[in-house]
């Protein structure tokens, strides 16, 4: 099965698709039937999806056995259940690739956006809220409106909700977002130099934890130096993960005890990048670096 990963908003999940057009490419525009509307994305990813074999097709039923066997009390009693594995959602398919007409909606909606932007802020200077707007999103079919903004904890937007639905005569959504989705949308420049890898490339904001600090020896550096221009823990800590648990797997585990040309000690510390531990020995005060002989 073919699929599409479609980038539909700044702050959803990439969403998946089918699709049997050869000519349908990454960074095409394709029409797609959601849950809530119709509405139109840009493609980040095609690859191929294999379909399990015991999979039945739609429209296949199971027919009950007409002479079910007759079973005992007692079998029925030490019978153990059977495990059942859920279905996987089904992928539907994608409408179809956007056409001009399609392109020119899109760039309509785009102008009254910031229109409908405008008229947000003025409608939550009214209430009195303490929001903030980020984006707008028209659906494609033009019959629903996401608002996004970001607050700190909960906020009463009921009056703002109706002002909203009198204005637009539409299905109105208010969306609160994260700090890290804001700067996804608004962009900025990271400690490398280069753009925010979450406004290129990164369209997934992973979960980041102090454990990659942890894993990578970097934690000593402290909050200001881990964090990025959202506040929070740098998305690239993530980026070599993988190449730290691969290293860190070939090393004695902390408190192991080990044989030195020095004597013989416990490991107390890592140096994964270095492939060496530090020992300390039985005297309890001579510590040495050792390295790991493969």
């Amino acid at each position: 099965m073919k699929i599409v990963e479609v980038y539909l908003t700044p702050w959803e999940k990439l969403q998946k698709f089918q699709y049997n057009n050869e000519e349908i490419t990454v960074g095409d525009y394709v029409v797609v039937q959601t849950e809530v509307a119709t509405e139109i994305g840009k493609i980040i990813k095609l690859y191929q999806e294999e379909v399990p074999e015991n999979t039945h097709s739609q429209g296949e039923q199971l027919t009950e056995d007409p002479h079910p066997r007759e079973e005992s009390q007692q079998t029925k009693e030490t019978t153990q259940p059977t495990e059942t594995t859920e279905p996987k959602p089904q992928v539907t398919p994608i409408v179809r690739k956007a056409n001009k007409e399609d392109l020119e909606k899109l760039l309509d909606l785009n102008k009254q956006k910031n229109i409908a932007m405008e008229e947000c802020k003025r409608l939550i200077v009214k209430h009195d809220l303490p929001i903030k707007l980020i984006d707008v999103y028209f659906t494609i079919d033009d019959s629903r409106v996401t608002f996004a903004f970001i607050a700190d904890g909960r906020v009463d937007f009921r009056g703002l909700l109706k002002d909203l639905n009198k204005k637009f005569k539409k299905n109105i959504r208010l969306q609160q977002l994260g700090i890290r989705d804001e700067i996804k949308m608004t962009g900025d420049i990271g400690c490398c130099g280069k753009e925010l890898c979450c406004r290129t490339h990164l369209k997934e904001l992973a979960s980041i934890t102090s454990d990659l600090a942890d894993l990578q020896q970097v934690a000593h550096r402290g909050s200001d130096r881990l964090s990025g221009v959202c506040g929070r823990l740098k998305c690239c800590l993530l980026y070599e993960k993988a190449t730290y648990e691969e290293l860190a797997d070939t090393l004695p585990l902390i408190g192991e005890k080990v044989r030195t040309d020095h004597g013989r000690g416990q490991v107390i510390a890592w140096h994964v990048l270095k492939q060496s531990v530090d020992v300390l020995l039985n005297d309890q005060q001579t510590i040495v670096e050792v390295p790991i002989v493969k």
